[in-house]
């Protein structure tokens, strides 16, 4: 069984301590939609942070 994971946007912006509370509720809320999203820190800024949108 093959699982193909597409990202459908990332965007930049600016850490948060509470972001990943955000990107929390989102991936429980619509998991049932195939979508899954990710947050990570920038490696050249650790004031920024990579939010992505995939579909699963």
């Amino acid at each position: 069984m093959e699982s193909k994971i597409e990202v459908l946007s990332t965007v930049k912006v600016q850490n948060s301590p509470d972001l990943y509370k955000i990107v929390d509720s989102l991936n429980r809320t619509l998991k049932t939609k195939d979508l899954m999203f990710g947050l990570a820190l920038d490696m050249k800024d650790q004031n920024t942070a990579i939010f992505t949108i995939y579909r699963t």
